[in-house]
């Protein structure tokens, strides 16, 4: 009975280390929360526990010979497909791999604290939550983000002077990608945009960009993201 106190203990264990890291992307209003987390962290435990201790009625049979890690082994698989629901291909922009990365090191803490190396998985949580966090401040001013912009306007002075703004004469942006379609509306042309920008973490956000568009009375900005 004392063994399955302890992984009881283990189960516990797991679930709480998943959900401090589920707790961080929760916080950050990302694709995976805490329940994501613990429920990974916590399935991982459980399946390491059955693949180290549940065929030992089976052993004693002769000609029975099993490998005790290839049950936990398929976790790294399957972890996969919940890691890849998790990220987001819209517009030529990729997001959600640090989530899909995140649930794939909780797995292994999962792991790690199903084989009752308690010690290992509380570091790994540790390190976990110090690379999601402290090194996007050390690196803040150093990354891009990729937003998605798709806006409307009449005026082609106004179109090349924001091609101008957000491409040659930045350098805080770049135009990654660009598109553009003209259609004529009531004896005018209307220049549908949609284009790619990277911005330097800190010099700008949705906001920011709203603003700059709106500094043209023309521009009709229909999405930011």
């Amino acid at each position: 009975m004392d063994l399955y106190y302890e992984f009881v203990l283990r189960l516990f264990v797991a679930g709480l280390l998943g959900a401090a890291i589920g707790l961080e992307r929760e916080y950050r209003a990302k694709e995976a929360g805490y329940r994501t987390h613990f429920l990974v962290a916590l399935g991982s435990a459980l399946i390491m526990i059955v693949s180290q201790h549940g065929f030992y009625d089976v052993l004693c049979l002769p000609g029975i010979g099993l490998d005790p890690s290839r049950v936990a082994a398929q976790v790294v698989t399957g972890i996969g497909f919940i890691g890849a629901g998790t990220i987001i291909l819209n517009k030529q922009i990729v997001r959600g791999l640090t989530t899909a990365a995140g649930i794939w090191a909780t797995s292994g803490i999962g792991l790690a604290v199903g084989a009752g190396m308690y010690w290992l998985a509380v570091s790994a949580t540790l390190l976990t939550l110090a690379g999601l966090e402290l090194l996007s401040l050390f690196f803040k001013r150093m990354g891009l983000r990729s937003y998605s912009v798709e806006f409307t306007t009449h005026s082609q002075e106004t179109l090349n002077a924001l091609v101008k703004k957000f491409g040659s004469d930045s350098k805080n942006y770049m135009i990654v990608s660009y598109s553009m379609e003209e259609k004529i509306m009531g004896g005018t042309t209307l220049y549908s945009v949609s284009m790619i920008l990277k911005l330097k973490n800190g010099a700008g956000s949705e906001g920011m960009l709203l603003a700059m568009f709106g500094e043209h009375d023309d521009v009709t900005v229909h999405r930011i993201e």
